[in-house]
């Protein structure tokens, strides 16, 4: 029988394995984490290199080691392009660089185990978790540690040749065909334009439904601490920490950088910026609620994901037979911890009624590993 097993390899259960091991609360050969993937934090490497994602929006502080100078002090080359602008945003290709050099310290294959979770249920004291491979691991503490990736919004006018930014499908950017529609406001409809603008200058159009959002975080700051936070836990009405969720987050929105270099490619006729909500695509025309239309050989929607939680089969089952305390909202109440019920934790977006705003992101998964590291 496992210590703990981490349902999840992105940043966040990557995040939390490093800081059972780091702050001595567990060995590596006492922690599974379960993965469809073949290699840490692979959707999230992918994706970012897919949409050509450059720096991130998060500053240089929030990575997944326990320090929070760990990858400052990583970067050792003094090169000016490691990090952008006031907050020292690094650049993704040093974020994942630093990433895996942390998860080499402790072993972290040591603990890699691919596959899917398709049932979790409690028996005698302890958690048994069962995968598609029909494997059956044990574990006194289990950690549910994924996102709602698996969950894009597809809009009812987008037929199958429509692809999702995020698909697991996605074709190389290289046999996409020319011109090229985005769809989309937010920042990865952003990085996904200026890509495909370098691939068909002048033939790619960039559609949202709203003005430019320009935020430098997706949050306010103060989300990050006490500033807010304390409010926010002091709230037992969780209808109302949701709405302050809501409130809070800047959907939908982009940097300063990221809006400035989408008004110079306009400029320069490169990209196409369209306002309009498309309501029907036929042949190779996107139709426009306000009238006008655009011809495209390739669709590609930046349009999010579902806000519902996360929908996997085995936690609906687990939340029935466990009697798993939910919000109106579908999403865990758990403890300030993060006990959904003993032994059993949450982060990412099923931690987001007790961590707020910031629980999806980087930020989160440091904060989540901190809240479950002070309870043990």
């Amino acid at each position: 029988m496992y210590e703990w097993v981490i349902i999840g390899g992105g940043i966040h259960g990557c995040t939390i394995a490093n800081f059972l091991v780091k702050s001595g609360k567990s060995v590596i050969d006492d922690i599974r984490i379960i993965d469809p993937h073949s290699e840490p934090m692979a959707r999230w490497k992918r994706n970012t290199n897919r949409i050509g994602m450059e720096y991130l929006r998060s500053p240089v502080v929030h990575h997944i080691d326990v320090h929070p100078l760990s990858l400052k002090q990583y970067s050792t080359s003094g090169d000016s392009k490691d990090f952008y602008g006031y907050y020292k945003r690094p650049q993704v290709e040093l974020f994942n660089e630093h990433s895996d050099n942390v998860l080499r310290q402790i072993h972290i294959q040591k603990a890699w185990h691919q596959g899917t979770v398709v049932h979790v249920e409690r028996s005698h004291e302890k958690w048994l978790v069962a995968l598609q491979s029909e494997e059956v691991m044990q574990a006194r503490n289990i950690v549910i540690a994924i996102s709602v990736n698996e969950q894009p919004i597809k809009p009812e006018w987008a037929n199958k040749r429509v692809y999702h930014i995020f698909d697991e499908a996605f074709p190389d950017f290289q046999q996409l065909k020319g011109p090229a529609v985005v769809i989309g406001g937010g920042i990865t409809a952003a990085h996904t334009a200026i890509k495909l603008s370098t691939i068909f200058p002048g033939k790619t159009t960039m559609v949202k439904r709203h003005p430019f959002r320009v935020h430098l975080f997706d949050s306010d700051p103060g989300w990050l601490g006490p500033k807010n936070l304390n409010g926010f836990v002091k709230l037992k009405d969780y209808k109302k920490r949701r709405e302050l969720i809501k409130e809070a987050r800047h959907k939908g929105s982009i940097t300063q950088e990221l809006f400035h270099k989408l008004l110079r490619l306009q400029k320069k006729e490169e990209l196409q910026i369209v306002d309009g909500e498309p309501v029907f695509l036929k042949n190779n025309t996107i139709g426009l609620k306000e009238g006008s239309k655009i011809e495209a050989n390739t669709v590609i929607l930046a349009t999010g994901f579902q806000p519902a939680r996360p929908n996997q089969p085995w936690i609906e089952r687990l939340i029935m037979e466990q009697k798993l305390l939910c919000s109106t909202c579908g999403y865990p109440i758990v403890s300030e911890s993060l006990e959904w019920c003993p032994h059993l934790f949450v982060s990412g977006p099923l931690a987001e009624l007790e961590v707020g705003p910031i629980a999806r992101n980087i930020s989160g998964a440091r904060h989540a590993a901190e809240k479950i590291i002070a309870s043990l």
